[in-house]
């Protein structure tokens, strides 16, 4: 039998077609007006042809990731933010009223009171463990020990819910006692498999998890009130859905860093055959998202790729495989993958480039632009990368001549999006002006 993920289908890019109509469309967004509508289609074209390569956008797409910087902008704290969804979408809806980008972000914060009311481990955030104007910090350990690895490879959603959400919130902790579900088939496997639930202390661990499924019900619900109200303003939103690459979701959640670079030493088929258990259930995530949200773009952040933390031939045993087969499946989906390839991927570049023309978007946080669009320009939109240090502490010219230098190398011809390096915290607000506004104006092909 012929492996899934490993070419694309052949009605791959008739399916990316369809679902740039649907997005194309808007439908159930209500716009503002006539005019609202047509900006919100003119932006999605720019993307639309800037990423599938076959004809030069008009100009260059100006899409910056905004990172944390609204908070900032509105003048509110970040613990107000992460308390008070509403202080939250305000913050964004300023940002985006006033900057006028190609596409929005939506804030990738979540709720303070869910964190407080699971007595969650894994971050530190606002009042508690950092200031309250300070951003959330991840706290990354290794919440799974290496000797568990065939239970998670062999059990993975009985691994999640007994041992790893137990380790990462305390008001969880009693859900160790539930046994694997994939016995309690028949009535007397049932009848015996119930009892964990008929315990007080698993009982009140459930109805926290109750408590904050409505607390996060009404933070969706404001977000996608914020969406909306956005794109009716002719704005689109830049990502339709998440994903991750397998061997991050098993660095970043499970092993940590150090525990998951061991890992390729000590126990690497255990490790290979982890990421293949989670492409699948990856490619169904990002595809639902996709789906409910009718944006074909697939946010895919990159932690552990990067060339500070494997060899170039670590990479393409340990890393690359699975990605790929995950890019491959959320292509034949018509779905663009967008890989925010987070610190340097120079070395990576030959071996990236193993995709279909016009079927990924590759961000790049520090690279050298012009060698990228040597290697990948022909066939992969890139998109970047202008400094955070630049917004924090350059000028407004010297913007807009890294801007120019971007446009002109990267930008040369087409399958270019002009965006930051990663989101904007602690910019100047009259340098985000500046790329945007001279991004726009300077960016016009002829």
């Amino acid at each position: 039998m012929k492996e899934k993920w490993t070419e694309v289908a052949k009605d791959a890019a008739q399916n990316q077609e369809k679902r740039f109509e649907t997005w194309l469309a808007g439908a159930g967004v209500d716009f503002e007006s006539p005019e609202a509508k047509a900006r919100y289609q003119e932006k999605i074209g720019l993307i639309k042809d800037a990423v599938q390569m076959k004809k030069t956008p008009r100009r260059v797409p100006v899409c910056p990731s905004p990172g944390h910087f609204p908070i900032e902008y509105a003048g509110v704290s970040f613990h107000d933010a992460m308390y008070d969804v509403r202080t939250m979408t305000r913050a964004w809806e300023k940002f985006y009223t006033d900057f006028q980008p190609d596409s929005f972000s939506s804030p990738f914060i979540g709720s303070g009171k869910i964190l407080d009311l699971l007595d969650s481990k894994t971050y530190h955030w606002p009042g508690h463990g950092v200031t309250k104007e300070s951003e959330y910090q991840f706290v990354e350990k290794e919440y799974m020990k290496a000797e568990e690895y065939e239970d998670l490879i062999n059990d993975p959603t009985w691994f999640h819910l007994s041992t790893y959400l137990p380790r990462i919130c305390g008001a969880l902790e009693p859900l160790k006692h539930i046994p694997s579900l994939v016995n309690m088939r028949h009535m007397s496997s049932m009848a015996g498999g119930t009892l964990p639930f008929d315990m007080p202390d698993v009982q009140a661990a459930l109805k926290k998890l109750m408590e904050a499924g409505a607390i996060a019900s009404d933070w969706l619900a404001e977000n996608q009130k914020l969406g909306g109200l956005l794109k009716g303003r002719g704005i689109p939103a830049f990502a339709g859905g998440l994903a991750e690459a397998p061997f991050d979701i098993i660095g970043d959640s499970y092993r940590g860093t150090r525990g998951v670079l061991t890992d390729i030493f000590r126990h690497p088929d255990q490790l290979l055959q982890a990421c293949e258990r989670y492409v699948l259930p990856t490619i169904k995530r990002a595809v639902a998202g996709a789906n409910a949200s009718g944006g074909p773009l697939i946010f895919m952040p990159l932690h552990k790729g990067a060339d500070a933390f494997m060899s170039k031939a670590q990479f393409k045993q340990f890393y690359w495989p699975t990605l790929r087969k995950v890019l491959i499946g959320l292509i034949d989906e018509g779905l663009v993958p967008l890989l925010f390839a987070e610190a340097d991927y120079e070395s990576r570049l030959e071996i990236i480039a193993d995709l279909p023309k016009g079927s990924v978007i590759w961000w790049f946080e520090r690279m050298d632009m012009d060698r990228a669009k040597e290697i990948l320009g022909d066939h992969a939109c890139i998109m970047g990368n202008v400094p955070n240090a630049l917004f924090r502490v350059g000028t407004s010219n010297e913007i807009e001549i890294c801007c120019k230098e971007l446009i002109d190398g990267a930008g040369k011809d087409g399958g270019f999006i002009l965006s930051t390096a990663a989101g904007l915290q602690g910019a100047k607000p009259e340098n985000v002006k500046a790329m945007i506004e001279f991004g726009k104006s300077y960016g016009v092909y002829a």
